[in-house]
C-alpha cells in the first residue's frame, strides 16, 4: 500500500505540473510575473520587498520567492514547482511513516485525491509552501509541541493563516506557555533580523496592506453584489486591482463591507476560541478537541474574509488530515466535503475563470455554491466543538 501511495504521489504531481503549465487562466502567472519579478528586482540591487518597501506577505515568504532564481530566470517556473513537490514528499513521507497505521494511509490517499481536485493552484501560490510545513507541524505536536509551534510560526510568517493552528495549539495544549514562549521567541527571531537588515517599519508592512484590501470577487461577502452584477443589476461592478493585483467588486455597501470585515473576523476567531475554552472548562478532551477547533479557526479565516483566492482552499489540508489521523471514519463527513470544496474551486479557477470575471450567472453559481459549502463546514466543526463524535475503534 505504500508503495501504491507513493506512486500516486508521483501521478498526482505530474498531472498537477502538466496542468500547470497547460491549463488555461495562466496558474503559473504570480509565480512567472510576481514572484520572478520580486526576486529578480533584489538579484539586480533594486528594491527587497519586505526590507527596503512594503510586501504583501510575512517576511519569510522572501525564502521560497528566492530560492528557485538559484536555477535562473528561465526555470524559475519548473524550480517553483520542485520546490512545492520536494516540500510535499516531506510532509507525505512524514504522515506515511512505516505504512502500518490504517489511518494514516487513509489520510494520505485523501491528500492525494484533495490535490488533484484543487488542480493547479495547489502548487502555483506561496500557499502551497505553507502546507506541507503546517501539516508536518500538525503530525509533530502530539509528542513535540514546542517544535510544531515553532514550525507552525515560521509557516506563519511566510503566509499567515497557520497562526489559526497556533491559536487552536494554545488553547488546547497542556503545555500552552511553552507553545506561547516558542512562537514568540521564534517571531522576535524574525523581526530582529529583518530590523538588523534594515527593514524598518516595513517587516510589518503585510498587516496594513491585508487591511486595506477591497472585497475580492470570490470571496463569500462578495456574493451579494457579484449576483447584482450577474443579474445585470445596475450599482455594483468588477475591477482589477493593480497595487494587489486580484480582480475585486465594488458597489453600494462595499465600503461598509471594506471597513467591516477585518473587525469582524477578529470577532468570530475570538467567539471560536471563547466557546473551546467553554467546552475545555466543562471536561472535553482537549486531544479530541484539538482538529475541530484547528479546523473551525481556518475556516474562519477563509469564510469571514473579503479576500477569498482560491489557493484558500490549500490551508483546508491540514486540519483535515490532523481530523482523519485522530478522529477516523468520524471525520468522513468534512473529508468528502473538503473533496467538493477543492473540486468546485478548480472549476472556476482557472479553467473558467474568464467567465467569472464577466459576471456569467452560472459560473457565480457555481461559486456561490462553493462559498456556501465552506460555511456549511464551518458549522459542523462549530458543532463538532459542543458535541464531539466518537471515533471509530474498529479501524
Amino acid at each position: 500500500m505504500r508503495t501504491l501511495l507513493w506512486a500516486g504521489f508521483t501521478l498526482v504531481h505530474g498531472v498537477l505540473w502538466w496542468l500547470a503549465f497547460a491549463a488555461p487562466g495562466w496558474p503559473l502567472g504570480d509565480v512567472e510575473v510576481v514572484y520572478l519579478g520580486w526576486a529578480m528586482d533584489a538579484a539586480s540591487g533594486a528594491d527587497v520587498v519586505g526590507i527596503t518597501t512594503g510586501f504583501v506577505y510575512p517576511l519569510l515568504a522572501l525564502l521560497p520567492i528566492f530560492a528557485p532564481l538559484v536555477f535562473g530566470p528561465d526555470l524559475y517556473a519548473t524550480s517553483w514547482l520542485g520546490l512545492v513537490t520536494v516540500l510535499n514528499a516531506g510532509a507525505f513521507a512524514l504522515l506515511l511513516g512505516r505504512g502500518r497505521n490504517r489511518r494514516a494511509l487513509g489520510a494520505a490517499a485523501w491528500w492525494l485525491g484533495f490535490l488533484l481536485l484543487l488542480g493547479p493552484i495547489a502548487l502555483a501560490r506561496i500557499d502551497a509552501v505553507t502546507v506541507p510545513l503546517a501539516i508536518v507541524a500538525v503530525l509533530l505536536v502530539g509528542t513535540r509541541p514546542v517544535w510544531g509551534a515553532v514550525l507552525l510560526t515560521l509557516a506563519t510568517w511566510v503566509k499567515i493563516w497557520p497562526v489559526a493552528l497556533v491559536i487552536a495549539l494554545f488553547v488546547v495544549s497542556k503545555d500552552r506557555w511553552r507553545v506561547v514562549a516558542a512562537a514568540v521567541a521564534t517571531s522576535l527571531g524574525i523581526v530582529l533580523m529583518a530590523l538588523v537588515s534594515g527593514s524598518g517599519p516595513n517587516v510589518l508592512s503585510f498587516v496594513g496592506e491585508q487591511t486595506n484590501r477591497g472585497i475580492q470577487i470570490e470571496s463569500p461577502v462578495a456574493g451579494l453584489w457579484m449576483w447584482q452584477a450577474a443579474l445585470g443589476i445596475p450599482g455594483s461592478y468588477l475591477y482589477y486591482d493593480r497595487q494587489i493585483l486580484t480582480f475585486q467588486i465594488i458597489g453600494t455597501g462595499t465600503n461598509v463591507a471594506i471597513a467591516a470585515m477585518t473587525p469582524l473576523l477578529a470577532l468570530c476567531v475570538l467567539a471560536v476560541v471563547l466557546l473551546a475554552w467553554q467546552r475545555l472548562r466543562a471536561g472535553a478532551d482537549p486531544a479530541g478537541l484539538f482538529p475541530p477547533l484547528a479546523l473551525a479557526l481556518v475556516l474562519t479565516l477563509i469564510v469571514v474574509n473579503k479576500v477569498g483566492s482560491p489557493q484558500f482552499t490549500t490551508w483546508l489540508a491540514a486540519p483535515i488530515l490532523l481530523g482523519l489521523l485522530m478522529r477516523g471514519r468520524a471525520w468522513r463527513f468534512p473529508a468528502v466535503l473538503g473533496l467538493v470544496i477543492a473540486a468546485l474551486t478548480q472549476f472556476v479557477y482557472p479553467h473558467l475563470y474568464d467567465l467569472l470575471l464577466s459576471a456569467d450567472p452560472a459560473l457565480v453559481l457555481v461559486l456561490t455554491v462553493r462559498n456556501v459549502l465552506e460555511v456549511v463546514l464551518l458549522g459542523w466543526a462549530v458543532r463538532q466543538i459542543l458535541f464531539p463524535s466518537t471515533p471509530d475503534q474498529k479501524e
